[in-house]
């Protein structure tokens, strides 16, 4: 048998579970997979092998693998992400809206979507695959800014074009963009609108995101709109609502017709609905107002609303004396005493009592008044003791001041004058029910008329 120019012949030297070893005709050594070998074939067995090359499957191949090559190119080759068309909106004293079409990814996947002021990185767009607009507020008035969209995908990061822009000043009033709620009156209505077009500024029966204020004369809807929502009219409207989540500023129709005018950005304070039309302010309280009553007029002893005012002394009163008791807490004569003038609520009041001073008066041993000077010898006052007064020393004092019954005679000094000592005083019992429960208990106290 020939054998054919394609075919080896080899020897089947060691032969295991896995490979093969095939010796050739010149001893060459092939490992060779055990399961291509023939079914019986052993060790010493001899076998053929022949390698030919397979033309028809490789062409077939090639074609498979650059059929795949141009469905790859077709599916994400052809196709990429477009860069955002950055545009303006609008644009105020303090704030621009811009706005882009709908994010085009193609095939990629959406990174981040961010917006650069002045080429620096200021937030990302939230949503960025469904919204297509963002106002940038808290910006300078009259300074140009540059703005740009970044879109960052799988398949690349492309930029926008820039926007330069320049905010108003205050005497541009173009940039005010209303919406129109309930106004009550139809031609307050016409000459705010007359007016917004003579400024060359727009308005709108919805809010939008350019919105700059919220026009109206009541917050109940529009009887349209109170048809369309299923509400009565009386409710507050939808985008009267809308506006106060917004934050937008609820101004009378007076403040576009002030803007005109004074061809200016007005403020909006006195205009705002939610708060009261400006009044006169009250020049006193009401506590300070002498209100005139009737003898049926009910009186009100307190008010806890509203504390009393204060007091004013009279011009007419005595000016007050200083007391020259050695004690404190010790009782000032009711004619030197300061008087003021009640309010209207006191002077409804009935007068309170007198309370006798043993009851209100609530002194310690040995307590002085700063303000007391002992008299000199020379000029030592007549002092008379008065009836039904008790002597006001601490007891266990054992030199009390002197007490005269006349004035000095002759050469007599006061350490001369042979001075009585004080009869026994008990100890005084205080019968007040105003006492204080936590004072400490306090000594024995007398009382010394020293003027």
């Amino acid at each position: 048998m020939q054998k054919s120019p394609e075919s080896f012949t080899f020897t089947v030297g060691k032969l295991d579970a896995g490979m093969a070893i095939l010796i050739g005709e010149r001893a060459h050594l092939i490992e060779f997979p055990s399961i291509l070998l023939p079914p019986g074939a052993t060790a010493g067995s001899i076998v053929s092998i022949a390698v030919n090359q397979n033309h028809a499957e490789e062409k077939r191949r090639e074609t498979d693998f650059w059929a795949l090559q141009d469905e790859i190119l077709r599916e994400f080759g052809t196709e990429k992400p477009h860069a955002p068309e950055l545009q303006l909106r609008h644009v105020t004293q303090t704030s621009v809206t811009l706005e882009w079409p709908p994010v085009v990814l193609a095939t990629a996947k959406l990174r981040s979507l961010d917006i650069y002021r002045n080429n620096e990185r200021l937030a990302a767009i939230p949503s960025p695959l469904t919204n297509t607009s963002t106002k940038l507020s808290g910006l300078q008035t009259d300074e140009e800014y540059t703005f740009q969209l970044v879109l960052r995908t799988s398949a690349g990061t492309f930029p926008s074009n820039v926007i330069r822009v320049r905010t108003h000043t205050m005497q541009d009033t173009s940039g005010i963009s209303v919406c129109f709620g309930n106004v009550q009156d139809e031609v307050l209505l016409e000459n705010a609108k007359m007016a917004l077009r003579e400024m060359k500024a727009k308005w709108s029966d919805k809010i939008q995101i350019d919105t700059t204020h919220f026009i109206c004369t009541t917050p109940a809807a529009t009887a349209s709109g109170a048809q369309a929502t299923g509400s009565s009219v009386g409710a507050p409207g939808v985008e009267y609502q809308r506006a106060l989540q917004l934050s937008i500023p609820v101004l009378y129709p007076d403040w576009i017709i002030a803007c005109h005018t004074e061809k200016r950005m007005v403020p909006i304070g006195a205009f705002d609905l939610k708060s009261d039309r400006p009044v006169a302010a009250r020049s006193q309280s009401l506590s300070q107002v002498n209100v005139s009553r009737s003898p049926t007029s009910p009186v009100h002893a307190n008010r806890a609303s509203m504390p009393p005012a204060m007091r004013v002394t009279s011009p007419s009163s005595p000016p007050p004396v200083s007391s020259t008791s050695s004690f404190v807490n010790q009782g000032t004569p009711p004619a030197t005493r300061q008087t003021f003038e009640p309010t209207p609520e006191e002077s409804e009041e009935p007068a309170p009592e007198p309370t006798p001073l043993s009851e209100k008066r609530k002194s310690r041993s040995g307590t002085m008044n700063k303000e007391f000077r002992f008299p000199s010898p020379v000029s030592s006052p007549v002092v008379a003791e008065t009836p039904g007064r008790k002597s006001s020393l601490p007891v266990g004092t054992t030199s009390p001041p002197p007490v005269l019954q006349g004035g000095i005679k002759g050469d007599d000094t006061p350490a001369s004058i042979e001075v009585p000592p004080p009869p026994p005083i008990e100890k005084e019992r205080s019968n007040s029910t105003t006492t204080d429960d936590g004072d400490d208990d306090v000594g024995d106290t007398v009382e010394v008329d020293l003027n």
